[in-house]
Formats: C-alpha cells, structure tokens, sequence
C-alpha cells in the first residue's frame, strides 16, 4: 500500500462518519428565523396591502362622490323643465376624450347628458334612481374597460311645474386605482423584504454572539485534545458552568483511571515475575533429573514470556481523546535507529527516513516506541543493507487532530504471498508468529486496533522486500 492509497483509505473512513452531519445551531436558527419572518412578514405585507386598496377604494368613491355633488349643485332647470347643465366641468379630465373619467345624466322623457369625455360611449348599463338613492358600484366589465361608478337620484324643483327627476353618474376607469395599489405593492414588498434581511442579519449577530461561549469550549477542547491545556479553563456563562465541570471532572477521571490502571499492570508483573524467578532458581539449583529439570524449565520461561506478552497487550492504552501532547517522530525514529544499529553493527544497515515535519503521534509515547521499534527492529533483522522509514501527516477539515501514516521497507528476502494473509489474520498471538519474521506483530496489531488504524504487509517497491504500512485517521 503506498503513500497515496493509505490517505485515500483514511479519507473514506473518516468522511464516511460526516456524510450526513446535522444541521448547526446558527444554520438551524437562521431557517426557522427565515420561516417565521417569511410567514410574519408575508402577512404583514397582506393586511397593509388589504387595508390600502380599501383605503383606495374609499377614496375613489369619495372622489366621485364628490364630483356628483359638484354637478348636482351646478345644475339648474328652465321653466319648461328642461335641466341646464354647468358650462365648467369640475375636473378638465371630463372634457377629454377616452381621458377614462366620465360623467353621464339620465332623466324624465329620456334626457340624457354626457360629458365630453363619455361622448361615443356606451353607458347602456346605467339606469335612472329615486330621487335620495344613491349607490357605488364596481368595477364592471364595459367596452371601456373595468370601471367604478357613483349614482345619486334628485328632483330639481321648478316653478309651477312637476319636480324633474335627474340621475347623476360619475364613472372612472380602474386604471388609477389598480397602479397606485401596484406601486404602493412593489414598495411594501421591497421595504419588507430590506427588513426580513436586516432582521435575518441581526439575529444572526446575536447568535454568532450567543453562542461564542459554546465556540470557546469546543476551542479549548481542541486545546485539551492537543495536549495545549490540561483543563477547560476558561470563563464560562453560568448555563455552561456545570457542563465544563463535569467535562473537567471527566477528563481527571480518565487520567486517574488510566494512572491506576499502569500501577496495577506493574504491580501484577512484579507479582508474577518474582515467584517466577524463584521457581526458575529453584529448579535450577536442585538436584532433580535433566529429563524432568528441562521441562520445567521450558514451562517456566514460556510462562515468563507469556506473561510479558499479556501485560504487553493490556499496556496499549490506544488512541487518548485528552493525550498529554503530540509525541514527535522525528526525534524517537533517530533515537531508536542508533540502538539498532549498534546492535546490528555486523550488519551495516544504511537507514534512511522520509519524515514530514511537524508528522506526530496522538497517543502514548510507549505505544509508538512499541510500535515503531517492532517494525524497524524486525526491518533491520531481514535486510540486506537499506531500510527506509516514512512518515506521513495526514489532515482533514473539521477534524482537531491529523492521521498518520507509517511505513517501514527493507531489502530482506521479503514475504512469500501465500503467507500474508495468515500474517494479518485477526487474533494472532505471539506464539502464532510466523516464521522468518520475529517480530511481535501481534502486538502491533493490537495497538493499531487500538487507534482504530490499519495494518498491511506488502512488498517494497523500492527495495524489493517487505514492507509494513500502519495508517491511522485523523480525529
């Protein structure tokens, strides 16, 4: 596995656990602030729409209300009855053709009167009132459009003679109306939807400001994570107050756990150990027969071993969620190749690294040693001359702490591909090692587990003989 498939392999595993991450608190707020604003809003917007046509409306009708009453007090009969109709319109729109404002007289023995806007138009749809009745109604579909009339019913009083009945019509086309409310529309709605903007904004300041306590704890909570800060020690809103406490006292839990766990394991080996070396002492100094000394013996160093496997195994702590600090590789890879090499000397192996800077160890310094030492140890038992250890960071968005990948390669006589699926098998115990390769793979094993990593044995490209790759995602 090279260098590129193991980042791959980590950038699945850990987008895999964000594919369908729940919506935040600002985001959650800012949709249900835009929801109800909208629906706020929108009907603020229908009732001040509503209430203006109405108000329109009432205007419209005052207005030909009023141009009735203009025409009616002007308005006079000669002494054979015949209505004298004012010489000056109140409007000049009355005296201009199609000008959409019109007005129309009815009355007794078929009188009719039309202003200079009406005439050659079709008022059909009028009829005469009784003198006092009055009525406004619209708008009506005519040949001139949809419109709005006033009518009122009089009796002009003439000398010696029958009162004259007269009908007064003042009609308007819907046209004024209808643009005045779309323009006052168009400005409600812009003027609304400024404000929905300027609210959204506002609310989200407030948020952004409300929650910055919450945006402290998870910053001081990476810094915990980092191995920065032992503590969240921060001032907290009281609300926060007793989670960051438990929070606090978790993370002192765990230490204290984790501490006696370490003494408990030492106290257990040292508890083991001794009884041991004396039995091994025992049998060694007695008299007893080489067919029954030997056996013991081999019990008794085979015990001895098993026990140190086993507290070997129960000492990988495994990835720490509130580690101490990011353990360097650079330093450790150097430290324990001098140790190698004085211990291969004979051998003359040239080890070479390929380190990214700042690439780090999340967990316990033992556990990398552990880790690290096994690969590099088993490297330099099997090659020929070269050994090449790399070490790669890897990053992600929104994750507090990187990966890593781990890479070990030699020029030994490699792995038969037969043997690597039994080399990996789940569950191998370091009396299940296979042969050739005398490393404690099983133990590494156990400590990738533990980090929830991978581990894979190929062969090495370069070098031609094995290579074992751990990958460990970031968090």
């Amino acid at each position: 596995m090279d260098v590129g498939t193991a980042l791959l392999s980590l950038a699945a595993k850990t987008n895999e656990a964000a594919t369908r991450r729940p919506f935040s608190l600002a985001a959650r707020a800012a949709l249900t602030t835009g929801l109800v604003l909208a629906a706020f809003l929108g009907a603020i917007g229908w009732t001040l729409s509503r209430t203006y046509a109405a108000s329109e409306l009432n205007k419209l009708q005052g207005r030909l209300h009023d141009y009735v009453i203009t025409y009616i007090a002007g308005t006079d009969a000669r002494r054979d009855g015949t209505p004298l109709m004012p010489d000056t319109p109140p409007d000049p729109m009355f005296s201009r053709p199609g000008s959409g404002l019109y007005s129309v007289v009815l009355g007794d023995n078929g009188f009719h009167w039309e202003s200079s806007s009406a005439l050659g138009r079709d008022f059909s749809f009028l009829h005469p009132l009784q003198p006092g009745q009055s009525q406004f109604i619209g708008p009506v579909d005519t040949e001139l459009g949809r419109l709005y009339y006033f009518s009122w019913g009089v009796a002009l009083e003439v000398p010696e003679r029958q009162p004259v009945h007269l009908t007064f019509t003042v009609a308007q086309t819907e046209d004024e109306l209808e643009s005045n409310t779309a323009v006052y529309r168009r400005s409600l709605v812009g003027w609304l939807a400024t404000l929905g903007v300027m609210l959204i904004v506002l609310q989200l300041l407030l948020l952004r400001w409300s929650l910055t306590p919450l945006r402290k704890v998870a910053s001081d909570m990476s810094r915990v994570e980092r191995g920065q800060s032992d503590q969240l020690d921060s001032q907290y809103p009281a609300e926060l107050t007793g989670l960051t406490g438990r929070i606090n006292a978790f993370i002192d839990s765990e230490r204290e756990q984790r501490t006696r766990y370490r003494n408990t394991l030492a106290d257990l080996a040292h508890s083991l150990k001794t009884p041991l070396a004396v039995i091994r002492s025992q049998v060694e100094a007695s008299e007893l027969p080489s067919l029954v000394r030997t056996p013991v013996l081999d019990q008794v160093r085979r015990m001895d071993e098993l026990v140190a496997y086993q507290l070997a195994r129960a000492a990988t702590t495994g990835r720490q969620t509130f580690a101490a600090a990011a353990v360097p590789i650079a330093g450790h890879a150097e430290d324990l190749v001098q140790s190698l090499e004085k211990v291969y000397a004979a051998k003359n192996v040239l080890c070479e690294f390929d380190i990214d800077d700042g690439a780090a160890f999340y967990g316990e310094q033992g556990d990398l040693l552990e880790l690290m030492g096994n690969l590099l140890e088993n490297a330099f038992k099997w090659a020929g001359h070269h050994v090449l250890l790399v070490a790669r960071a890897h990053r992600q968005p929104g994750r507090a702490r990187p990966g890593l990948l781990l890479s070990v390669e030699d020029d030994g006589p490699g792995i038969e591909e037969a043997m690597l699926e039994k080399i990996l098998q789940r569950g191998v115990r370091g009396d299940e090692r296979v042969k050739g390769h005398g490393i404690g793979l099983s133990i590494v094993q156990d400590i990738v587990r533990a980090y929830n990593g991978e581990l894979t044995v190929d062969s090495s490209p370069e070098f031609g003989g094995a290579r074992f790759s751990v990958a460990l995602p970031p968090t």
